[in-house]
């Protein structure tokens, strides 16, 4: 970044799910079962509403479809409160599980609940669990096709579960056969060669929050804007705890109580606004008019 040119606003992003519908809860929460779990989401919602209020900041809500049917008001409280509603998907299943079929009903049945309900254009889109992975790049295709204008499912990491290891780390756009799709990664930390994962998340609660500190200020250091994300299931320490493995507690489970004021730390030291105010912006995205194709 030259001297005197402005730090790029970050994106402050927010995958809203039910803490039971996270996939390390697979195989203890059949979905079956779903209906019957006393909802929780609001809880973390309200709080984060007020947090981004608090800070003068907007925030790209990930919204799943079933949280929209079920929950309309909430999503009208985010849409009416100046943030962006995006696609999370229907039913938080991961892509590797869904076929072609599957998951073009799941982008287009989402993003039609959810534009009926916040009253939005639904142009962006995040896979849960990240998991548009290497080989299923038919799923970019598909967000074209459906009206899409932007994804943010691509984290450049090599991690057990998921990851696009060796792609960008920036801003930057698709080129693919059916046309563009912008792809705004999770932000990550540069060690030597390696991209460690650093944007959000149990990352977040339980590394030393100068990681992400480090992150961020790289990307401003390169010009580009830095993408955060979290789930409203981390501000609430009081949730049930479920009968998991050790790894999944310490994944799911630690760090809560943290969250909250690492946010707040995180909106003092930095600016963030949603993907969608970036796009209105476009000197802030020089990086975009370089294409990558896949």
């Amino acid at each position: 970044m030259q001297a005197g040119q402005p730090h790029p606003h970050h994106h402050f992003t927010v995958d809203v799910e039910e803490y039971f519908q996270v996939a390390a809860m697979e195989p203890y929460v059949e979905r079956s079962r779903w209906d019957s779990i006393p909802s929780r989401v609001e809880i973390g919602v309200t709080q984060l509403l007020a947090l981004l209020n608090e800070h003068g900041a907007h925030a790209t809500f990930f919204t799943l479809g079933w949280i929209a049917k079920k929950h309309p008001g909430l999503v009208k409280a985010i849409a009416g409160a100046g943030h962006e509603i995006a696609s999370h998907g229907w039913g938080h299943e991961r892509v590797t599980t869904l076929t072609p079929e599957q998951f073009r009903a799941s982008i287009r049945d989402s993003k039609a609940e959810l534009e009926a309900v916040s009253g939005q254009s639904v142009i962006g889109y995040r896979a849960p669990s990240f998991s548009i992975l290497r080989g299923g790049e038919w799923a970019l295709d598909a967000l074209i096709d459906a009206g899409y204008v932007y994804d943010s499912s691509l984290f450049p990491v090599l991690r057990s579960g998921y990851g696009y290891a060796g792609g960008k780390r920036d801003p930057h756009v698709l080129a693919r056969a059916s046309g563009n799709l912008l792809e705004f990664p999770p932000a990550t930390l540069g060690v030597g060669r390696l991209l460690l994962p650093a944007g959000g998340g149990a990352y977040f609660r339980l590394f030393p929050y100068h990681i992400a500190k480090w992150a961020f200020a790289g990307a401003e250091r390169r010009g580009v804007p830095g993408t955060f994300y979290l789930h409203p299931w981390e501000l609430d320490p009081e949730q049930p705890r479920l009968p998991v493995s050790w790894k999944t507690r310490i994944r799911h489970y630690g760090g809560l109580r943290k969250m909250v004021p690492r946010i707040r730390t995180l909106l003092t030291d930095f600016h963030f606004q949603s993907i969608a105010e970036t796009l209105g912006r476009a000197s802030v995205m020089t990086p975009l008019s370089r294409a990558t194709a896949l």
